[in-house]
This record gives C-alpha cells, sequence and structure tokens, in this order.
C-alpha cells in the first residue's frame, strides 16, 4: 500500500514501507535533486548517505534527513576520482553495511554551448563529470550488491539525451551514453537480483538554473511544456522513490521521462 502525502504545490511525497532501513547512497546529494532526493528517502526511514564536494551544503542535506528521524552520513567525495569512492565504500559499509540503493546523481554540467565554439578540454570535462563518475560510482559499489544478490541502481541522464535541446552536444552525448550504460547493466546484472533504471528530467528549478535564467524566463520556459511548468527537485524524487521500490519489482533497463509531456518516447 502506498500513501501519498503532499509535499509541495508542484509534487507529492509517497510512502513506501519497504523503503524503511534500506541503505541509500545518494551522489551529487548536497543541492537539488540530489538533496531533495535525500530527503524524501529520510522521510521513509531510510539510512541515507549523501556524497558531493561541498561539506557545507552536504550538512545542510544530512540534517534535514536526521529532522525527519533518519540517520544519515555527509561524505566529502569527488566522484570522478576512483580512489575517493573506495574510501567512500569503505566508510559507509563500515557503519551501515553495503548499499541497497545506489543514486548516480552528481554531474548537471549542462550548460549551452554552441558546438562551434566546443573544445577538447570542455567536451572531456563534460564527459567526465557525467558519464565516467557514472561508472565510476556503480564500480564502486556494484560488488556489494552483487555479493548480497540484490540491489537498486537509479542512474541519472536528461531529456537532452531523449531529443535536440539546448544543452550542449557534450552534455547530451554524455547523458546518452548514461542512458546505454543503464540498458547494459540491466541487461548484464538483472540476473543477480540488481535492477537498474535511468531517469531523464527536462528543465528543473535549482540553483544552476536559477544562475543562468532569469525568473520571467522560467516562466516562459514552463509555459513551453504541456502541463505548464519546469520541474521542481520533488518531482525527480517522487520517481526515483518509485523506482527503488518494491512497486517497481517487475522494472528494469527503462529510461523514465520525468518531463512534463516535453518528451514522449
Amino acid at each position: 500500500m502506498v500513501s501519498i502525502e503532499a509535499k509541495n504545490d508542484a509534487a507529492s511525497q509517497a510512502i513506501y514501507p519497504d523503503l524503511d532501513g534500506k541503505v541509500v547512497l545518494i551522489t551529487g546529494g548536497s543541492r537539488g535533486i540530489g538533496a531533495a532526493t535525500a530527503v524524501s528517502f529520510g522521510a521513509n526511514g531510510s539510512n541515507v548517505v549523501v556524497v558531493g564536494r561541498d561539506r557545507h551544503a552536504l550538512d545542510d542535506t544530512v540534517n534535514e534527513v536526521k529532522a525527519r528521524g533518519s540517520r544519515a552520513l555527509g561524505i566529502v567525495a569527488d566522484c570522478t576520482i576512483e580512489t575517493e569512492l573506495a574510501d567512500a565504500r569503505r566508510r559507509v559499509e563500515g557503519e551501515f553495511g553495503h548499499v541497497d540503493i545506489l543514486a548516480t546523481f552528481a554531474g548537471g554540467n549542462g550548460m549551452p554551448v554552441p558546438t562551434t565554439l566546443e573544445n577538447v578540454a570542455h567536451w572531456r570535462d563534460v564527459l567526465e563529470s557525467e558519464l565516467t563518475s557514472t561508472f565510476l560510482t556503480v564500480s564502486a559499489f556494484l560488488p556489494g550488491m552483487l555479493e548480497a544478490r540484490s540491489g537498486v541502481i537509479v542512474t541519472m541522464a536528461s531529456a537532452a539525451a531523449r531529443q535536440p535541446s539546448r544543452s550542449s552536444a557534450a552534455y547530451a552525448a554524455a547523458k546518452a551514453g548514461v542512458i546505454a550504460f543503464s540498458r547494459h547493466l540491466a541487461n548484464e546484472f538483472g540476473h543477480d537480483g540488481i535492477r537498474v533504471n535511468c531517469l531523464a528530467p527536462s528543465a528543473v528549478e535549482n540553483e544552476r538554473l536559477r544562475t543562468w535564467t532569469t525568473d520571467e524566463q522560467r516562466l516562459a520556459l514552463g509555459r513551453d511544456f504541456l502541463l505548464g511548468r519546469i520541474g521542481v527537485p520533488d518531482d525527480v524524487a517522487a520517481a526515483t522513490l518509485f523506482l527503488s521500490s518494491s512497486a517497481s519489482s517487475w522494472i528494469t533497463g527503462v529510461t523514465l521521462d520525468v518531463a512534463g509531456g516535453k518528451v514522449m518516447l
């Protein structure tokens, strides 16, 4: 049984009893979608680990999770550095045990760059922050799931990987790689009890979007969506909880477009 509790005017939070006590690790968990997802898991009684590069922001997220009565841990790490993720795994397993649910949300380097102005350094930086970080995070925590013969992985792509957009070509290519990587993982490890699904949000209200746009531009952008608004982090958090719970126990290898009707595939 799933109960729905209104969280704000734009999104609602589902409570999934089977998430109680699960060990959840979220990269990119200090702000925006990652932080909202961490808080939502905390409201479901999960043991939440957030990984990011900003200690102050991580502490804010951890405190919000703890305020909902759940255990939480913040780890400063760069998800493009293999050794830092290995250290994170040792710390998490020492305090909580193996990770049950892994959400690879680090990244978000989707600032528009015309391809004629693209350079090799930026191209490589975007592939590192979006695609390589996903691979390295999964590589670090997949062994614990294989040992337990159970687990859920939720990766983060983008609507930019589903159809042409104003994001850079590098970002679109990297996020398309995340989708393909996720399908490969789902196919390879389904018989080991591991489900892998991918989220592809379109425009979501967050700190970066507010930096790039004015209030008027975001309102105008929202009018381009069938549902009349841009997304909020709680929209993506709600989808993550569903894909992590037993309510989606027969779903793997899919990409879910959290896009307000902008993407229909």
